[in-house]
């Protein structure tokens, strides 16, 4: 039987997303964001084309993209009042730090797009455990907004790529809770 490394086992069987409107500060400083990088970017990646990339979102460019992000938002649901629409204004001031991960796919004639949009979520959940290895709590959302193709480009899209989701990192400012998970059994086969 191998050694087990039972501090990455207990912190992978209690690893749990914090919702991203319930984080405050302190996020990570510039140099945890780039070890954090560091850490999502050693995912499988059949071909060495690493076919996502990250976009860390400035204060700056978070408060702009909120201004946009709300001006579309009341273009494409004009009906939407109070409390909804307010939660527009302020998609990317959830949490200190927001990254986007982006699947950005090469041609290549050896690993299809379906390969690497799997290297793309592994890099999405790499991001999480890196963020919460280092001891911060952290959310991977998509929205619509990642989805919306009049705001791609200015949330960083290039052509021929898509966003995957946002990694809100930050501090929990309530307690964690644990949800329910799926019962093994319904998830899990052996086949003989």
């Amino acid at each position: 039987m191998q050694e087990a490394n039972t501090t990455v086992l207990d912190f992978m069987r209690t690893r749990r997303s914090v919702p991203a409107k319930t984080m405050g500060g302190p996020g990570p400083d510039e140099s945890e964001i780039l070890e954090m990088a560091r850490i999502a970017s050693r995912v499988p990646d059949h071909g060495k084309i690493a076919p996502w990339r990250f976009i860390h979102y400035s204060d700056t460019a978070r408060s702009r993209l909120d201004k946009r992000i709300f001006s579309r938002a009341k273009e494409k649901y004009p009906d939407l009042e109070g409390e909804a629409l307010q939660v527009e204004a302020g998609r990317m001031a959830r949490s200190p730090v927001v990254i986007g991960l982006i699947s950005a796919p090469r041609e290549h004639p050896k690993v299809p797009l379906w390969e690497q949009e799997l290297s793309c979520g592994a890099a999405g959940l790499a991001w999480l455990i890196a963020a919460n290895a280092c001891g911060y709590d952290a959310q991977w959302l998509t929205e619509w907004i990642a989805f919306d193709e009049a705001l791609a480009e200015e949330l960083g899209c290039r052509q021929g790529e898509r966003i995957a989701g946002f990694i809100h990192i930050g501090t929990r400012t309530a307690p964690k809770t644990e949800r329910d998970r799926p019962q093994i059994e319904t998830v899990f086969t052996r086949m003989d």
